[in-house]
């Protein structure tokens, strides 16, 4: 029997309205070979579940990839079940830069892999990644001005926040970042590679990637950026990385420093709020500043906004009219952006 959360969406935000308590984010993953899978699964949902612990885990049969909430005063009772569960033994718990909100349920896939990069087997080796450095050897090899800085996430991610002169791959697709990295590397395999990503999960597979194509001299931010704001915090020390760090939960950002690198996909004021269109059938990511959040209630866009104002919205045949609207309006495209569709603001 796969162990679910059955409470709709709406009671699970009660639930957490109603907490008298603090929670924490962390995030943790670990490349290891899996064979149980279904069993792993159900054990770490029932252990979690017992110690109030929200997130979203993604298992498969090469390894684990979590992020989750905890009540603080169960901290120190997660990490003894992590000693008991072999798979979570000598995990690294990366704490999130600012804590908030970040999950409202427990969720634990099964996937093909723990970061979907769509790659064959063949074309990495787990066993051989970067060099792992440390948020101040990072530091150094960037103001050694010798080394390329490589951002390995998605576009919508790098748009908000990266390192200062880091080169980034604007695609949609998590399963096209590898090749175009390798495409904008071309002729680069001698010199020194600095990869980074939010945690450094992707910085694995990706590294492995650039080696098993005869990159030389490959290094990884070690635990990503969160692992170094958080030096940054403690060391109060300069960051190097601008702006705000993307996070797949519902805060949808950490700010880092004050720097604003976007702009408002609406009205094109300075921005770097993410916010999904309150609109569920659309449901687009997009960036909103506060004026036009107000003025479009959270919505992307006026169609966006006056279907959910229509009386008409809970109607089965308005609700399919409205879908096809919006797959015709966003021309196919995975991870559409605002500007480049066509809409009403």
């Amino acid at each position: 029997m796969v162990l679910v959360n059955k409470k709709s969406k709406e009671d699970l935000e009660n639930d957490l309205q109603k907490e008298l308590f603090e929670r924490v984010t962390y995030s943790f993953y670990k490349y290891k070979k899996i064979k149980e899978l279904p069993g792993i699964r159900n054990q770490i949902f029932s252990e979690f579940s017992n110690l109030k612990i929200l997130g979203r885990i993604y298992l498969a049969k090469e390894g684990i990839n979590a992020q989750i909430s905890i009540p603080k005063f169960n901290l120190k009772k997660f990490k003894k079940l992590t000693k008991k569960i072999n798979l979570l033994n000598d995990i690294f718990l990366n704490k999130a830069i600012q804590d908030g909100n970040s999950f409202f349920k427990l969720t634990i896939k099964i996937k093909n892999e723990i970061v979907a990069y769509g790659i064959n087997e063949n074309e990495y080796n787990i066993e051989k990644v970067g060099k792992h450095l440390d948020p101040k050897e990072f530091d150094e090899k960037i103001k050694q001005g010798k080394a390329i800085t490589v951002d390995v996430r998605n576009y919508y991610e790098t748009e908000i926040g990266r390192f200062e002169n880091a080169i980034y791959p604007e695609v949609r697709r998590s399963n096209e970042i590898l090749p175009q990295i390798k495409k904008m590397l071309k002729g680069k395999e001698d010199c020194e590679i600095l990869m980074y990503c939010t945690g450094g999960i992707r910085c694995e597979k990706a590294s492995s990637y650039l080696i098993k194509n005869n990159f030389k001299n490959v290094y990884q931010l070690k635990n990503g950026i969160v692992n170094y704001a958080n030096y940054v915090k403690k060391k109060k020390t300069k960051s190097k990385f601008i702006g705000k760090n993307y996070v797949f939960d519902h805060r949808l950002g950490e700010r880092i420093t004050e720097d604003i690198l976007s702009k408002c996909h609406q009205c094109e004021k300075e921005s770097d709020n993410h916010n999904n269109c309150e609109n569920d059938l659309c449901h687009m990511l997009f960036i909103q500043c506060k004026e036009c959040s107000k003025k479009y209630e959270g919505c992307c866009s006026k169609e966006c906004l006056d279907y959910l104002k229509s009386e008409k919205k809970d109607n089965e045949k308005a609700k399919r009219d409205f879908v096809k609207y919006i797959k015709k309006r966003n021309k196919g495209l995975v991870k559409p952006k605002l500007t480049e569709i066509k809409k009403t603001l």
